[in-house]
């Protein structure tokens, strides 16, 4: 694998949070063009990954290169005019601002104002049940419209790399299936996608390639078709009993 063709390289990571280790000697590629899963239990470590990775929580060693270049100790708002855009679990949408003023908050690192402008058009395409309601107050949304929005305002923003931190959790299936139909189209366009998710199976089918995540530490990596046929992979995350 050469170093050009590699866009997120997280090496030998480590995390604390007082004395307890969250992540501990982490090591995850990305290649430019990839769509890349990484799974695992509640309380594993994956969002405090993504969020070390983002600049949110302070490393405890290791290095993290973004397009070849040390990372380490960045500003988040450095990052996202790098490209490096994350969608937080949770959403972190602006609820006393309207739909079209959070998406406008996606395009404040930019100059390039006519092109924000299509670039909302092109959101309201992929999402148009954000365009009807452009004008309601976000926090009036329902939790999927709001992931919509939060999806919607990270695109603005231009994102080479684009972290998901669960896009799915606390959504009825019908709206996963529409939020994941447009990560396939978002990945599709050229954006480079490193995915958390709680459903598995969802995150394994949509991905070329997954690590998984335990205690901490990756346990296992491949691609995602060979993951989906592990049976310790599917006792575990799957809910599929191991065979014996």
């Amino acid at each position: 694998m050469s170093a050009k063709e590699t866009l997120l390289d997280v090496r030998q990571l480590e995390v604390a949070y007082g004395g307890i280790r969250a992540v501990r000697g982490l090591n995850l590629l990305v290649e430019k063009g990839e769509l890349v899963s990484l799974i695992g239990a509640n309380g594993a470590g994956k969002s405090t990954t993504l969020r070390a990775v983002c600049g949110l929580v302070p490393m405890a060693g290791g290095d993290i290169l973004y397009d070849g270049v040390s990372i380490a100790g960045g500003q988040p708002y450095q990052l996202v005019r790098k490209g490096l855009v994350m969608v937080p679990e949770g959403r972190g949408i602006f609820g006393q601002l309207t739909i079209a003023e959070n998406l406008a908050m996606g395009g404040y690192t930019r100059k390039d104002q006519a092109a924000v402008r299509r670039d909302t058009e092109h959101v309201f395409e992929l999402f148009p049940r954000l365009a009807e309601r452009r004008h309601q107050s976000a926090g009036t949304l329902s939790g999927g419209e709001q992931q919509m929005l939060a999806m919607g305002r990270a695109m603005i923003s231009r994102p080479r790399l684009l972290l998901l931190d669960e896009p799915s959790m606390g959504l009825a299936p019908l709206m996963v299936e529409k939020i994941f139909e447009v990560v396939r189209t978002i990945h599709a366009e050229g954006v480079t996608i490193l995915l958390i998710e709680q459903n598995a199976r969802l995150a394994l089918e949509i991905s070329q390639r997954a690590y998984v995540m335990e205690s901490g530490q990756i346990i296992l990596e491949g691609p995602s078709a060979g993951l989906l046929d592990d049976p310790k992979v599917r006792a575990a995350y799957l809910g599929e009993e191991e065979a014996v």
